[in-house]
């Protein structure tokens, strides 16, 4: 990408390398109303495992320059890797997924993120470590249209402190917030800039609860608490139960893309970026729903976050052979 070519989408976030450990001795157990699940395996014991598989490039934000790219949006990655085998590879996977690595830094001094996934039935308890790179935001000859933020290290609140000096200085670029683990502890105090700057903001019901400091609750009040933090355009996730978005005071529920899900790492990420192209694109609310749900179900088909991102005709063409009532509601 030449950088007199102006990128749509700039994705800033941590990389990471998988490795996808599948287990079967195990089990999960939940308090009664299915909440509080914890993966329970012989303490002490050798515990077998089926099959390891890494998977490279990945993370919150890898996923989003990925998915956009596949959708034919030019997208360009901001994050760092180590100077080790691992972080050639990741840089080659985006390479190979047509996603601009000129930002992505080579450290001398961390290696690069590597994450050890347990994947147990469909789902996935996901053990983190992220490295303290030092990141900045580079020099443009053309602006970004949008800036899309995701996952982070502990380490990193002064630099989101620089993102936000950085936005306010370009008022005309767009920023999608799609909080990550650490991001979310910091909490909609710590990061409130953040929030009130944000264009676009997508996370799940339980992060939503979490971040809002609210026991379980009624989805069109975390709708209405996650607004007053200042985000235009809020999208909130549950899972198999489908996506609620909130724009202008407008409430709308959309269904889920009928499916069967083999492996659901990436089902979020895949949503939420699949938004921001559709918007990103031109096109509607309503209209970037229908594509949301169809890309989060068929990255869920695959293991890992990108095997299964499709492109817009992909899309198109599942959307043909949608249920009639795969349609986003009015709920207010």
């Amino acid at each position: 990408m030449n950088q007199e070519e102006q990128i749509d989408i700039l994705a800033i976030g941590d990389m990471v390398t998988d490795a996808f450990i599948r287990i079967e001795d195990a089990a999960v157990h939940c308090k009664i109303d299915n909440t509080a699940c914890e993966l329970c395996m012989s303490f002490g014991d050798k515990v077998p495992y089926e099959s390891v598989e890494e998977i490279r490039a990945v993370g919150n934000s890898a996923n989003a320059a990925v998915s956009t790219a596949r959708l034919g949006l030019k997208s360009a990655l901001i994050a760092a890797v180590g100077n080790d085998l691992n972080g050639k590879n990741c840089l080659e996977t985006l390479a190979k997924n047509g996603v601009e690595t000129g930002y992505v830094s080579i450290s001398e001094e961390f290696p690069t993120n590597y994450h050890y996934v347990l994947w147990y039935d469909v789902d996935r308890t996901i053990l983190v470590k992220h490295a303290p790179f030092t990141y900045t935001i580079p020099e443009f000859n053309v602006y970004p249209k949008w800036m899309y933020l995701s996952s982070l290290g502990e380490s990193s609140m002064a630099f989101h402190t620089d993102i936000l000096d950085w936005l306010h200085q370009h008022p005309e670029i767009k920023l999608a917030f799609q909080p990550g683990t650490f991001q979310m502890k910091m909490g909609s105090e710590g990061l409130r800039g953040v929030y009130e700057r944000a264009d676009f903001l997508c996370l799940n019901k339980e992060e939503a609860e979490r971040i809002l400091g609210l026991p379980t609750t009624d989805i069109k009040i975390l709708l209405e608490d996650l607004a007053k933090l200042g985000p235009k355009i809020i999208i909130v996730t549950d899972g198999y139960n489908g996506a609620y978005a909130y724009h202008h005071g407008d409430m709308y529920f959309m269904p889920i893309y009928p499916h069967t899900p083999f492996e659901r790492t990436g089902a979020g990420d895949a949503f939420a970026s699949t938004i921001v192209a559709a918007l990103a694109r031109g096109k509607t609310i309503e209209e970037a729903l229908l594509w949301a749900p169809i890309n989060a179900m068929s990255v869920v088909q695959y293991v890992g976050a990108q095997r299964g991102l499709l492109t817009e005709t992909q899309i198109k063409a599942f959307l043909t052979k949608a249920p009639n009532d795969f349609v986003p509601k009015r709920i207010n």
